[in-house]
């Protein structure tokens, strides 16, 4: 236990987060040691989708015009296909998310999660997996796609979808122990 004690982990989020993906590994971040911070455009509370309904509220730590890379270990970035198409639009969180991605600090992306790495350039020359119907989009945007429950590259771990909930969380913690790469 206290795995990652000491570690301040940045998860990017807004409405329609797909439910399992933020609190499945939010949970598995907390239970090791790790600070977790929501960052959203968004303030107050957002929202989960599960099911195709809309689900349970969470509070935002930290809103995205005031979140410094710097200030985190690692970042998670849950999926859903609400959640990255609507970040995806929001200048501040793709910065967010490049900025991120060029420090080596570890990176971990489950099911559209991937999604803001296109919008961010960070996907060229990368192995990734991710949720099958966004396989075509990280092929064009350059990545090698494989069809894994998990895959790690370089401090980037990626999951196709919340049955892989287990691995992905098991290797996020891994890799946010491991430090930068």
């Amino acid at each position: 236990m206290g795995t990652l004690t000491g570690k301040k982990v940045a998860i990017l989020a807004t409405n329609g987060f797909e439910e399992s993906e933020l609190f499945g590994p939010k949970d598995a971040l907390e239970k090791s040691g790790a600070d977790v911070r929501l960052i959203s455009p968004e303030s107050g509370k957002i929202t989960a989708w599960r099911h195709g309904e809309w689900s349970r509220k969470i509070d935002v730590d930290v809103d995205i015009s005031e979140a410094e890379v710097a200030d985190y270990d690692a970042l998670m970035l849950p999926g859903g296909v609400i959640n990255p198409d609507k970040l995806r639009r929001d200048e501040k969180a793709v910065s967010f998310v490049r900025d991120f991605m060029e420090t080596g600090k570890p990176v971990a992306a489950i099911c559209h999660g991937p999604q803001m790495l296109i919008e961010a350039d960070a996907v060229k020359g990368r192995t990734m997996t991710s949720f099958f119907s966004i396989k075509k989009d990280l092929q064009n945007a350059g990545a090698n796609w494989i069809d894994q429950e998990v895959v790690v590259d370089k401090g980037l771990v990626t999951s196709r979808n919340p049955s892989d909930l287990e691995a992905f969380s098991s290797k996020m913690i891994e890799e946010i122990a491991e430090g930068n790469h």
